[in-house]
């Protein structure tokens, strides 16, 4: 019989609930080998190749700027770092919302590049999206509360269900996606109170970004985890464990002093060859000397 390669699967992560006992899921945003290596030997469950490389690494100021070309693009760098986490890839703008012919296709794109499952934005507007991609054996992962997709019909960044129309409908949403098939919610920027109604009231799991510690995981952007924001502020529900910016620019500049002033490489840090070939370069190179200097 052969060994199968031990991974977190799709079933695992949708029967994981708070309630039932289950440790919350920690879920970490990947976009290249690195990051998903680090986040992976650190026990991360999941791993999101998220739209939010448009900013954090493309140098983007919102995530409408990437294209499915470049989602499956970071996906399968992530996927080569062969992490033992679920790999779910972001459907990016305009990859779901025109006809479920393109939003399968856009989302066999990322499964064939290397991810588990696809997350896409939206509640019980996108659940035609999500049936076609289930119909297609593709794994979704919903997303409610704040959409980033979304920001310009919303007006910005902004907390969302903060009054009871709006927590209604969140909840709705939410309630909707499960029942649509969904294995896991993601909830955004929504007041706890209305995060842990949505985890109590769903059989699958949340997946918290600002939602309260009630929800049954947690997901943070990689780079705001390790203090990796340049000029970016991080928002309120960001917890910075590192400053690996600083160190970084610190130890570049190192680097770049030790380049100036002759320090770098040193005797350790070079090859070198048996000394009769030594020799004769060296009088190669006294030979091209000469011929430089004559012509």
């Amino acid at each position: 019989m052969p060994e199968f390669e031990r991974r977190t699967t799709v079933p695992a992560v949708q029967s994981s609930k708070v309630r039932d006992g289950d440790a919350p899921l920690a879920m970490i945003t990947a976009y290249d080998a690195p990051s998903a290596r680090t986040a992976d030997a650190a026990g991360a469950d999941m791993l999101l190749v998220g739209d939010s490389v448009a900013m954090v690494v493309l140098g983007y100021d919102d995530t409408l700027q990437v294209t499915i070309d470049d989602m499956a693009h970071h996906v399968a760098a992530v996927r080569r770092a062969n992490p033992t986490a679920l790999i779910v890839g972001d459907l990016p703008w305009l990859s779901y919302h025109v006809s479920t012919e393109d939003t399968v296709r856009n989302a066999a794109t990322l499964i064939r590049a290397g991810a588990g499952a696809v997350k896409l934005e939206g509640g019980r507007k996108r659940l035609v999206a999500i049936q076609a991609l289930l119909d297609a054996e593709i794994p979704v992962m919903g997303h409610v509360g704040l959409t980033p997709q979304s920001v310009n019909s919303l007006g910005g960044y902004k907390v969302q269900g903060r009054d009871v129309d709006g927590a209604e409908t969140i909840l709705g949403d939410a309630m909707a996606l499960e029942e649509a098939g969904c294995f896991a919610i993601v909830l955004e920027c929504v007041p706890e109170v209305l995060g842990r109604t949505i985890t109590e009231a769903v059989s699958v799991p949340t997946i918290g970004i600002g939602a309260g510690v009630d929800c049954d995981g947690q997901v943070l952007v990689w780079h705001d985890v390790l203090g990796m924001n340049g000029d970016r502020k991080p928002p309120k529900f960001v917890r910075r464990y590192a400053d690996l910016e600083s160190e970084a620019v610190a130890a570049l500049s190192s680097f770049v002093t030790d380049v100036h002033n002759g320090d770098f490489p040193a005797k350790s840090e070079v090859y070198s060859m048996p000394a009769a070939a030594a020799e004769v370069v060296e009088l190669y190179g006294a030979a091209a000397e000469a011929v430089r200097t004559t012509s």
